[in-house]
């Protein structure tokens, strides 16, 4: 499953010993490396965020830990992992979820110290499309799991036979993990013949 035994492709080779420079935005990236969304795609703002300790819970508020809009719709930052065959490292797509304004409170209570008195798994909806795995504009109804130590809570999509979940299941080729890369302009620079 994970070709052990196998001969490394150059995409493996790539991500595992390299660096590469980005052909977009021609900074040197180098494995692992994640993306990340700076606010849920429903944030109807500039995306400049406020510190954690300024949360307001009426309005709209954006942190890059904490989102409220409206007052009504809460949102925490989270990561989607997803193994890259072949590779030690996972590939984390940092992301939004929402959350009840129950659990959000609970999240928000255990963050400093990175304790939760209810470790989830949470409902919530994945508030970013992750195009390479999502077609259609509608969110996807994710687990939010909580992580002690101030780690980001990790999302899992509930579908099970959902592409994003079958990715997460079964990992992804580091050809995938490239064209991943290409989709959102970070993809190795290629060389003029």
């Amino acid at each position: 499953m994970f070709g052990f035994g196998k001969k490394k492709t150059d995409a493996t080779t790539m991500l595992e010993n390299g660096t590469w420079r980005c052909g977009i935005c021609e900074a040197e990236h180098g494995w692992p490396f994640d993306l990340a969304c700076g606010a849920p795609d429903v944030w109807p703002h500039e995306k400049v965020h406020e510190q954690n300790s300024a949360l307001r819970w009426d309005g709209d508020f954006l942190s890059e830990d904490f989102c409220v809009l409206d007052g009504q719709h809460f949102m925490v930052r989270t990561v989607l992992m997803i193994p890259v065959i072949g590779l030690k490292d996972q590939f984390g797509f940092g992301c939004w979820s929402s959350l009840s304004r129950a659990n959000f409170e609970k999240y928000i209570d255990g963050f400093d110290s990175g304790q939760y008195a209810d470790l989830g798994p949470w409902d919530g909806w994945l508030m970013n499309r992750f195009k390479y795995f999502q077609d259609e504009p509608d969110p996807i109804a994710v687990d939010v799991q909580p992580k002690l130590g101030r780690l980001r809570p990790e999302l899992s999509p509930m579908d099970d036979a959902h592409p994003l979940a079958v990715a997460q299941r079964d990992g992804i080729s580091p050809e995938q993990m490239l064209e991943i890369f290409a989709h959102y302009g970070h993809a190795p620079e290629t060389k003029a013949n």
